[in-house]
C-alpha cells in the first residue's frame, strides 16, 4: 500500500512536468515565430528600402505583406491626389493569376469596403468583409473573401495608398499582432515610396534638361521646323510615358488652333483636323501662366461633347510653350482612358522644358530673319549687278554684232552673225527671268514660287528618267503666274515626265516653262521613240482637260527629228500684251 502510494505520488509531479514542459516549447515556438516574423519585417525593409524603382518598390511591398501576415491575397490601392476623385489611381495585386484578372476585368476605383479606407485612413480588421455596412460584393470571377486586413500607408503627412489582405491562412481572421506587423511595414513602405518618388522626379528632371538641351541644339542649328516638333513630342512623351504627345501652334493673324505634329494613340484624329478649329482645354492652356491638367479628358467640360479628338485618353495636361500670351505653342500629353494621373513633380519641369523650347524657337526665328534679310540683300545685289554690268554688256555685244551683219556682204557670215544676235538675246531673257527671281519675295509657310518648283520637278523625276532633263525657264513665271495655274503646270509636268520614262525609251528630255505675251506656255520634248500607234487616252485626257478648264489647249505631237512634243498653253488673267523688261523696252 505505501509502495503503491508512493508510486502514484511520483506520477502526479512527472505529469505536471510534462504540461510545464509542453507549455515551455509552446512559448518558445511562439518566441521562435515572433522572432522569424521580426527578422522577415527586417528583411522586407532592408528589401524595399534599397529600390528606387517606384513600380518595382511597389511590387516588393505588397509581396513583403503578404508574406509577413500569412494572407492568400494582397494589394495596394494608390490613392489619387487631392482635388480629384478621391478613388484608387493604381491597383497592384498579388495571389491573383493573369486569368483571374482577366476574368474579373476592371479592376477597382475605390467603392465599398476599399473607399472605406480611402474615406477613414485608419487600420480596419473584419473577421467577415461581407458583415461590414460598406461591403460593395464582389463581381462575377473574383474568388470568395472573408477575413481582411487593411492599414494605410502614408509619405510624410499624406496617404500615399492602403495595403489590403485578405484570407488569412493559418486562421480565420487576422489578430493584432498581424495589424501592428503590417503597420510597421506601412510605415516602412512609406519611407521607401518617398525616397524612390525622389529618385524618379531627380531623374525626370535630369531627362527634361537633356531634352530641352537636345531640342534647343536642333533649333539653334538651323534644323527644319517639322523635325525639331517631332524632336519634341518624342523627347516630351518618352520622358513622362505618355500615350500621346502633341504641339498644338496659333493660327498666325486669325482666332483658332492647327496642329503643328501629333504622335502616339489618337494621333490619327489630331492630324485629320480642320487648320482652324477650337478646344476648351486646350484654348485655356494658351492664356494659363501654367499647365492645364485633367484626370478624365473625355469627359472634361471644357472638352465638346461631339469632338471624337481625346477618344481612348483620359489623363492629360496642356503645358503653354511661354507664357500667357506670348505662349508660341501648347504641348499636349495625356495617357489611356484609366491610366495615372499626371502628378506636379512630372509636370513642373515640363513646364519648364517648354518655357526654354519657346524662347530657343523665338531667337531661331530671329537669326532667320536676319539671315533672310542679308540673303535678299545679296541677291538684289546680284540682281543689280547682272542688270547693270552683264546685260548691259550683252547688249553693247549684240549692237555691235548687228551692226557686223548689217556691214557684211558674205551671207554665210550674216547668218552666222543673225545666229549669234538671236542667242544673246535668249541669254539676255533668261538673265531677266533669273532677276526677277532672285527679286521674288519668299515667306515661310506659304508655297515656293513656280521655278523653284518646277526645278524641283525636274530634279525629281531624275530619279525615274536616269538623267536629269534640261530645263530653261522664261519670263516673269514668279510674279505673273497665280497659284492655281502654278499648280496645274507643276501637276502637268509631272505627268509628262512620268510618261517619257515609262513609254519613250529617251535619253534626253528637254523642259521649256515661259510666261509673256499674257500666255503661259510648258514644253516638254524628249527623243524617245515616239508616239504609239494607239497611245493611252486617259493621262492625255486629263492633261487637256486641265488646259481647257484653265480656257487653253494642249498639243502633241512628233517633231522631224523624232520624239515626242507636247506643248501646254493657257492665258494668263489680267495679262495684257507682252511682258515689258525690267529697262522699259520689249523682249
Amino acid at each position: 500500500m505505501e509502495s503503491g502510494a508512493g508510486d502514484g505520488g511520483a506520477a502526479v509531479p512527472r505529469l505536471r512536468l510534462d504540461e510545464l514542459l509542453e507549455e515551455l516549447e509552446r512559448r518558445i515556438g511562439e518566441v521562435r515565430g515572433t522572432q522569424d516574423r521580426l527578422h522577415g519585417l527586417l528583411e522586407a525593409v532592408l528589401s524595399i528600402g534599397r529600390g528606387l524603382d517606384v513600380s518595382q518598390v511597389l511590387k516588393q511591398i505588397v509581396e513583403a505583406a503578404v508574406v509577413l501576415v500569412d494572407a492568400e491575397y494582397g494589394a495596394l490601392g494608390v490613392v489619387a491626389k487631392a482635388g480629384e476623385d478621391r478613388g484608387l489611381s493604381a491597383f497592384l495585386t498579388v495571389g491573383l493569376g493573369p486569368e483571374q484578372v482577366a476574368e474579373i476585368g476592371e479592376l477597382p476605383r475605390g467603392h465599398g469596403i476599399l473607399g472605406e479606407l480611402i474615406r477613414h485612413p485608419e487600420p480596419l480588421r473584419l473577421p467577415e468583409l461581407s458583415q461590414h455596412p460598406a461591403s460593395y460584393g464582389f463581381p462575377p470571377g473574383h474568388p470568395p473573401m472573408h477575413s481582411f486586413l487593411g492599414v494605410p500607408v502614408r509619405v510624410r503627412d499624406e496617404v500615399f495608398g492602403n495595403f489590403y489582405l485578405t484570407e488569412k491562412r493559418s486562421a480565420k481572421e487576422f489578430d493584432a499582432e498581424d495589424e501592428a506587423v503590417l503597420a510597421t511595414l506601412a510605415v516602412a513602405a512609406g519611407v521607401a515610396i518617398e525616397n524612390a518618388q525622389l529618385y524618379e522626379e531627380a531623374r525626370q528632371r535630369e531627362q527634361w534638361a537633356s531634352a530641352g538641351a537636345e531640342v534647343i541644339g536642333a533649333l539653334l542649328s538651323g534644323a527644319p521646323r517639322g523635325e525639331v516638333l517631332e524632336l519634341i513630342v518624342e523627347r516630351a512623351r518618352g520622358v513622362v510615358s505618355a500615350d500621346l504627345a502633341a504641339v498644338v501652334l496659333p493660327v498666325e493673324g486669325a482666332d483658332g488652333l492647327r496642329m503643328g505634329l501629333a504622335d502616339g494613340v489618337g494621333a490619327e484624329a489630331f492630324r485629320a483636323l480642320a487648320p482652324r478649329w477650337h478646344d476648351g482645354f486646350i484654348d485655356e492652356a494658351f492664356t494659363a501662366e501654367g499647365p492645364v491638367a485633367t484626370a478624365d479628358i473625355q469627359n472634361d467640360p471644357r472638352v465638346q461633347e461631339s469632338d471624337g479628338t481625346w477618344s481612348g485618353l483620359g489623363p492629360a495636361v496642356a503645358v503653354p510653350m511661354g507664357a500667357g500670351e506670348e505662349a508660341r505653342g501648347v504641348l499636349v500629353l495625356a495617357r489611356a482612358e484609366r491610366g495615372v494621373p499626371f502628378a506636379e513633380p512630372e509636370i513642373a519641369p515640363a513646364l519648364g522644358f517648354a518655357a526654354q523650347v519657346a524662347l530657343a524657337m523665338e531667337v531661331a526665328e530671329r537669326r532667320r530673319d536676319v539671315e533672310a534679310l542679308a540673303l535678299l540683300e545679296e541677291r538684289d545685289r546680284i540682281a543689280k549687278d547682272l542688270h547693270d554690268l552683264a546685260i548691259q554688256r550683252l547688249f553693247a555685244t549684240g549692237m555691235t554684232l548687228q551692226s557686223a551683219q548689217r556691214l557684211s556682204e558674205r551671207p554665210e557670215l550674216s547668218e552666222r552673225l543673225g545666229r549669234a544676235v538671236k542667242e544673246l538675246d535668249i541669254t539676255i531673257k533668261i538673265i531677266r527671268s533669273t532677276i526677277f527671281g532672285l527679286q521674288a519675295p519668299e515667306t515661310e509657310g506659304e508655297k515656293a514660287g513656280l521655278r523653284a518648283r518646277t526645278a524641283e520637278t525636274v530634279e525629281e523625276a531624275a530619279a525615274m528618267l536616269g538623267f536629269t532633263p534640261a530645263l530653261r525657264v522664261e519670263g516673269l513665271v514668279d510674279t505673273s503666274v497665280p497659284l492655281p495655274f502654278a499648280d496645274q503646270v507643276v501637276a502637268v509636268l509631272k505627268e509628262a515626265l512620268s510618261n517619257a520614262a515609262r513609254h519613250a525609251e529617251a535619253s534626253a528630255v528637254d523642259v521649256h516653262l515661259a510666261a509673256g505675251g499674257g500666255e503661259l506656255t510648258l514644253t516638254v520634248t524628249d527623243n524617245g521613240r515616239g508616239l504609239p500607234e494607239q497611245p493611252r487616252r486617259s493621262g492625255l485626257r486629263n492633261l487637256a482637260g486641265r488646259a481647257e478648264r484653265l480656257g487653253g489647249s494642249m498639243e502633241l505631237e512628233t517633231p522631224v527629228e523624232g520624239g515626242t512634243r507636247l506643248c501646254w498653253r493657257v492665258p494668263l488673267p489680267g495679262a495684257g500684251g507682252t511682258v515689258a523688261r525690267q529697262d522699259g523696252t520689249e523682249p
